[in-house]
């Protein structure tokens, strides 16, 4: 039996359907990160949905085409957190009752924020397929219609409706670089981007620690982790709807690893002033470690997500600070005497250091008696301002090292 297609006439009717009911969100070029990677890169900002996330159409497209009866019944969803927030909130929308089974490890925002919606949450496993099994189970055990994450013909058709606006918005884009996890968002986009522009390049991306789709396309035997930071794509296998897709019609598939991606949320927040989670970062890490391969091109990158921890957000921060030499831990080894953590932080005052914590040691140290060390974490201009300082601070009779 063959496989069912998805077809432009599909995504075409999808757009339709969602019109006037998502945020038909902006594609902006931006030259900053333009300059930085050496092509013309346009942004799309699904992370500017209510949801602030992508998934909404795709939920949106299914829900919209259910009976009056499985209207009635409610729907099931699995989901790490983002379609879960979209199938809640356009149920709730539509007077629909809505389960989602989501893993133990969903980060407590996209718990919340479903809940929110009015949606029964039930949390069972501690991945993504232990999850689905469940959900699975649910599903046939309540009568209720599953709204799956990325296997379905209309919400693939739902997700496909970006190409459409990114091509009607900025139509010099060539290349398009897609998140791939289970594969919902690259098929339809990709769908669609070949049906207008048979010329156009797509590129899927994904995380080192789950290499589904890369495994798939190129016959790799590469192993999934039990976690990444972009938790939205953190799927062992792509749909058996989508696989088929991905290896007719995407180009390529490039990794990124938790470093990379890293990097480009922080450029995001810093050069965008956007916020974006791991999964909506991972075109930009792979533009930016795969250089190369994007020189001269117009990019368009979709920023499909903006559901992140703001804990993970802070420490990500933090982290950047760190390896731009905005942040570092000096130790100084000092006399013990009166007046010497006072005489160290005037000095790196007038060195223009903001002190942001400090650790003075006498008993956990191996120094002599009559020395004491001081650990200090300063705020500065960068890696050259931190030589600065240690050169200063040695001039004045300090033991000065970078620890960090």
């Amino acid at each position: 039996m063959s496989t069912p297609a998805l077809t432009f006439e599909d995504i075409q009717a999808a757009a339709v359907r969602l019109r006037g009911e998502i945020v038909d969100t902006p594609c902006m070029p931006s030259r900053t990160l333009s300059a930085l990677a050496g092509c013309e890169v346009f942004l799309k900002f699904e992370n500017l949905q209510f949801t602030a996330s992508f998934k909404e159409r795709g939920a949106l497209s299914k829900m919209a085409q259910l009976t009056a009866a499985e209207r009635a019944s409610g729907v099931l969803a699995v989901s790490a957190g983002n379609h879960a927030q979209g199938v809640a909130y356009h149920a709730q929308r539509m007077g629909i009752p809505a389960t989602i089974v989501m893993p133990r490890f969903a980060p407590a925002v996209k718990v919340e924020r479903t809940r929110g919606f009015g949606a029964e949450v039930v949390l069972e496993g501690d991945t993504f397929d232990d999850a689905r099994a469940h959900g699975l189970q649910l599903a046939r055990e309540r009568g209720l219609t599953l709204v799956h994450p990325y296997d379905d013909l209309a919400v693939m058709a739902g997700q496909g409706t970006i190409a459409l606006e990114m091509l009607a918005q900025q139509p010099q884009i060539d290349t398009l670089v897609v998140a791939i996890g289970g594969g919902g968002l690259i098929a339809g986009v990709a769908t669609a981007a070949r049906a207008l522009r048979p010329d156009i390049e797509v590129i899927g991306v994904q995380t080192e620690r789950f290499p589904a789709a890369w495994n798939a396309k190129y016959g790799g035997q590469r192993e999934s982790a039990q976690a990444t930071i972009a938790d939205g794509i953190a799927v062992k296998s792509p749909g058996a709807l989508t696989l088929p897709l991905i290896r007719s019609l995407v180009d390529d598939v490039l990794l990124v690893g938790e470093d990379d991606i890293e990097q480009a949320i922080l450029m995001l927040l810093e050069i965008e002033k956007t916020v974006v989670e791991g999964a909506g970062a991972v075109g930009l890490a792979a533009l930016m470690k795969h250089g190369a391969r994007f020189q001269g091109r117009n990019v368009g990158l979709i920023l499909c997500g903006g559901n992140i921890e703001p804990l993970v957000l802070a420490e990500i921060i933090e982290r950047g600070m760190v390896k731009s030499g905005r942040l570092a831990r000096l130790r100084l080894d000092v006399r013990d005497v009166p007046g010497a953590l006072a005489n160290v932080a005037t000095l790196l005052g007038r060195l223009g250091a903001n002190i942001d914590e400090v650790q003075h040691q006498r008993a956990f140290s191996s120094l002599s008696v009559e020395r004491a060390q001081i650990e200090v974490v300063v705020q500065t201009r960068g890696v050259a301002h931190i030589e600065q300082i240690l050169t200063a601070m040695r001039a004045e009779g300090y033991r000065a090292e970078r620890v960090g």
